[in-house]
């Protein structure tokens, strides 16, 4: 069992520690899911500066291999943030340089690269849509975060993207359970193989057209945490991992006590993530600091 994560990738600033870290959706659920015991792969696009670097260095260094990943010429996006009660406040986003943020196109020798892994994990920021039909057909698992914005869950999007991917995965907190368990209806009905919602200290919620499975969050102590970022990622990858243990695929569908296990798996990933630094540590300080690496 191995997982890709294939798209986006950044540099997240927290201003208030004057630290860069690394991260990106896709990177951190390539990271977590090695954490976790899985071999991990990472596919996309480095920029060619100085912060491109500092992130391929750091990804490597999680024993997460790039190799397949090409460097363009320009920046690296940077998200700058800052920590409130625990949890992490975006205040900016750079997106860097064209020629990074373009989508990166799976010629033949990437797609059969990328059809090699167990599961492939993409995301909404990441602008592979236009890679999921050929991807699904190759063989993977993929996996799809939908995240919270408005503007992914319109029925013109859902239907571009739900027919490929066998689990999405949305961000259900501002929503209450009914509204959530509707939009999990409506994204397998789409086409998605699987609905999971992460619904912050109100637990998730996971739907599959013949099961619906529901897990509390486990609370940490907001005196003890370092921050939320990557929690949901953690998530993601903590219920995959699991799923994939229990001997998930498109011909074996998992059961009502898998399901359970993984977002309880899920669950306690997260727990972990909140005593993190950033997404998984290895921060430098941000150029013209005088902070101190983690």
């Amino acid at each position: 069992m191995n997982v890709l994560g294939f798209g986006d990738n950044t540099v997240d600033r927290f201003v208030d520690r004057g630290t860069d870290y690394p991260g990106g959706n896709c990177v951190n659920v390539a990271v977590y899911a090695r954490r976790l015991g899985l071999d991990a792969a990472y596919l996309g696009v480095f920029g060619d500066d100085d912060l491109g670097t500092f992130l391929r260095t750091a990804v490597t260094a999680q024993g997460v291999a790039v190799d397949h990943s090409p460097v363009r010429a320009g920046g690296t996006s940077v998200s700058t943030l800052h920590v409130r009660d625990g949890d992490r406040v975006f205040l900016t986003y750079d997106e860097g340089g064209e020629a990074v943020r373009a989508p990166l196109v799976l010629n033949p020798r990437l797609l059969s690269y990328a059809a090699s892994f167990t599961l492939v994990h993409s995301s909404v920021y990441s602008r592979t849509e236009a890679e999921l039909p050929g991807l699904a057909a190759a063989g993977p698992l993929i996996s799809f975060d939908l995240s919270d914005e408005e503007e992914f869950r319109t029925p013109a999007y859902l239907d571009r993207v739900c027919p490929h991917v066998d689990l999405a995965l949305l961000s259900c907190s501002h929503l209450d359970e009914s509204a959530t368990r509707g939009l999990l209806t409506e994204v397998v009905g789409r086409g998605a193989g699987m609905a999971l919602a992460t619904r912050g200290l109100e637990g998730a919620i996971v739907h599959d057209g013949r099961v619906t499975a529901t897990a509390p969050a486990r609370f940490a102590d907001p005196g003890a945490m370092r921050d939320t970022m990557g929690c949901g990622d953690a998530f993601l990858a903590g219920f995959v991992v699991s799923l994939l243990r229990n001997g998930w695929s498109r011909r074996v569908p998992p059961g009502p006590e898998a399901l359970v296990h993984a977002l309880r798996q899920g669950a306690q990933a997260a727990y972990q993530q909140c005593f993190v630094e950033a997404a998984f540590g290895c921060g430098r300080p941000t150029a013209g600091t005088d902070a101190v690496a983690v």
